[in-house]
């Protein structure tokens, strides 16, 4: 999710500059394939019985709460180094991966990235398997709809940090009519609507209103949505392909919508009442940021505190509430609810089952298929 600019937010109102942010997909078009060598075998973190020492975490920027650091210093001891080091899965993949084939961290004990990167990580040899009896709060608070991703279904090796939606935000009265992707495509809208430069999101959405499953797609599926996607552009229909930079062109008026991050839809609902974040009417895409924990870490058992710290309903309420996104932890809902905070009857932080029935987790591609998808993708982006 390249740019992922998914922390957005609870700096939205003060600062829609920054908002070039990283959701999980800016600038840097779409993301190349993740490659390098390593070893199949994964090792598991052997945690001690008192976290103590130095703790050092990779992760999105503006993905934090302003407390949970320094509370769990005080509460553990541990010394946090917080690094917002992560703009693109690929880029930061590239930075540490000649790193992680020596066995070796960077100094780094937990990084947050999605689905699709750990997975990569994890047949490489790169993360370790985690030591589950030192995370009980993981264990008891964990949500059910994440509890066996098709990529780790035990959750071995990972723990969602937070998770969100793709799908799409509307200008009411530009776009009124506007419920499915598909929609995207009709002629009235040529040249105001924007979609996202990851592939992995936008592709499997206009796959979606095409009727078809992402989750079992062919190659060829893929290859047919992005020339669709392809002529679109060539012919003016979307008028870029963007990372959050989209939100800055719908409160402008530039757009009459985009595909675009739940999170995002949080804060613009509440900055433009004309805005509105639609579940698209063939369901959304489904995504996770997780935490984990590479090879050569120094410090693995304070990082498996730190996630059990924040896997406490009380702990995640504040985290939440800061980044607007669903949150992976049971409980959370009644805490803010009686706090008063208007977050906890938000169906974008809190969605039903219902609300999310259609939707589908992103796609966790392999080997030459994901190079050719990748590349098809990137083509249109650049030209």
């Amino acid at each position: 999710m390249s740019e992922r600019l998914r922390a957005h937010t609870s700096r939205f109102v003060a600062g829609l500059a920054l908002l070039a942010l990283l959701v999980g997909v800016a600038a840097c078009g779409g993301g190349g394939g993740i490659e390098g060598g390593g070893s199949t075998e994964v090792s598991t973190v052997e945690a001690e019985s008192k976290p103590s020492g130095e703790l050092t975490i990779s992760n999105w920027p503006l993905y934090i709460d302003k407390q949970t650091i320094p509370d769990f210093e005080k509460a553990t001891g541990v010394k946090v180094k917080y690094i917002e080091d992560i703009n693109s899965p690929e880029e930061y993949f590239n930075k540490m991966q000649p790193l992680l084939a020596k066995g070796e961290s960077g100094g780094r004990s937990l990084m947050m990235l999605p689905d699709y990167t750990v997975a990569k990580m994890h047949e490489l040899g790169y993360v370790q398997a985690l030591d589950k009896a030192a995370m009980p709060d993981v264990e008891k608070n964990l949500i059910k709809s994440l509890r066996h991703p098709s990529f780790d279904p035990e959750r071995s090796y990972t723990v969602p940090w937070a998770s969100g939606m793709t799908g799409l935000i509307v200008n009411k009265e530009l776009a009124p009519e506007i419920h499915s992707i598909c929609d995207l495509f009709e002629s009235r809208y040529k040249g105001k609507v924007e979609f996202l430069n990851e592939a992995r999101e936008t592709v499997p959405l206009v796959m979606k209103c095409e009727g078809v499953d992402p989750e079992t797609a062919t190659e060829a599926d893929w290859m047919k949505a992005i020339d669709k996607i392809k002529a679109a552009a060539q012919s003016g229909q979307i008028r870029r392909f963007t990372g959050n930079e989209y939100v800055q062109d719908l409160l402008n008026g530039n757009v009459a919508a985009v595909i675009g991050w739940s999170g995002d839809g949080v804060q613009l609902e509440l900055e433009d009442p004309k805005l509105e974040w639609r579940m698209p009417t063939e369901g959304c895409m489904f995504w996770s940021e997780n935490a984990v924990i590479p090879v050569g870490a120094p410090n693995p058992t304070a990082a498996e505190a730190f996630m059990n710290y924040v896997y406490d309903p009380q702990h995640q309420a504040q985290l939440t509430e800061t980044i607007n996104v669903v949150s992976p932890v049971e409980g959370v809902r009644p805490i803010i609810e009686k706090k008063g905070s208007d977050s906890a009857n938000l169906k974008l932080i809190f969605p039903s089952s219902s609300f999310t029935k259609n939707c589908s987790s992103i796609p966790i591609l392999k080997g030459e298929e994901e190079q050719n998808i990748l590349q098809a993708f990137d083509s249109v982006l650049n030209e």
